[in-house]
This record gives structure tokens, sequence and C-alpha cells, in this order.
């Protein structure tokens, strides 16, 4: 069971609402630029991955001489070269390293759509049972559109992403600020 938010911290969110909402328009904001722009907005996304797996491939090479054992040593120092390798490899060739991004998203979205199909049917007596059905019919369907455009839609795809992504955090921060300014 979730605990309640104690009395003195809901006071101190209610007096800060307006951040909320003003957090929520910024994030709107930018969602509309990445609108705007689809591309430099999937080039960003792409840039944020390389980022992220460049560091994390640093820190699994420090790790590696941390390590007192040699096959665990050779383990990790090829596991952050890797994963160092693709980092950099999204900063070296963005427009294909998204493509590779959105073949990967296609696939994925693909086999959870089947999975979930596949939940939902095994619920079958359950009440209920037919959301999860189509739930996993529309993760499928959205995979099977991402493949069919691929690659030429690897261009938008990850930025039509991210921007949905704003826009609809900043809709929630701004629906939480406003109701619990109540």
């Amino acid at each position: 069971m979730a605990q309640a938010f104690d009395p003195a911290g809901r006071e101190a969110v209610a007096r800060k609402w307006v951040w909320f909402v003003a957090l929520g328009v910024l994030l709107i904001m930018c969602g509309g630029i990445a609108f705007g722009n689809l591309l430099m907005a999937t080039v960003a996304s792409v840039y944020y991955v390389g980022l992220i797996m460049l560091i994390g491939g640093l820190l699994n090479l420090a790790h590696a001489f941390q390590v007192k054992n040699w096959g665990s040593v050779l383990y990790w120092i090829m596991s952050g070269a890797f994963y160092a390798g693709a980092g950099l490899f999204a900063f070296i060739n963005p427009v294909l390293a998204s493509s590779i991004l959105t073949f990967l998203l296609a696939v994925a979205l693909i086999a959870a759509g089947c999975f979930r199909m596949w939940v939902g049917f095994r619920l079958r007596p359950l009440g209920g049972w037919g959301w999860m059905v189509i739930g996993g019919l529309v993760t499928l369907l959205a995979g099977l559109i991402i493949a069919a455009g691929w690659p030429v839609d690897s261009l938008w795809i990850l930025g039509l992403f991210l921007a949905v992504d704003l826009v609809m955090q900043g809709l929630a921060s701004i629906a939480f600020g406003v109701l619990a300014r109540g």
C-alpha cells in the first residue's frame, strides 16, 4: 500500500504550484520547437543516447581496472570499449545511428505488442482481457508502421517521440500544478 503524502509536504507542494505550471509551459514550448524541426530533435535524441552510452562505456573501462580476475578484466574492457564506441558512433554519424535506433524501436514495439496480445489472450477468462489484447495490438501496429517506413522515417521518428514526450510532460506538470493549488 502506498503511503499518504504528509500534510506538511502537501502544503509545501501546493505553495509552489506556479513552478509546476511554469515548468509545464516551458516543456510544451520545447515540445513545440521539437515539432517544428523533427530532424534536429532526432539528432538531439541520438546525441543524448550517444552521450549516455559514452559515459557508461568509460565507466565500464574505469571499472575494468578495479577487477582482479583477468577474465573479468577482459570482459569489462571489451564491454566498456563496445559501449563507448557505440556512443562515439552516435556523434560521428547521428543519421545512421538514428536509423539503427529506429529499427530497434520498431523491433521492440513489435515484440512487446505480440507479447501483450499473448498475455491478454492468456487472461481470457478474466474481465478486461480484451483491453490487454487491444493495447498489444496498438503497440504491434505502431511497430509495424515504423518498420514499414524504415529507414526513411528514421529521420523524424525519434524526434517525434521526443516532441510528444515533452508536450505530454508539460501538460501533466500544468495539470498537477493547477490541481495541487486547490
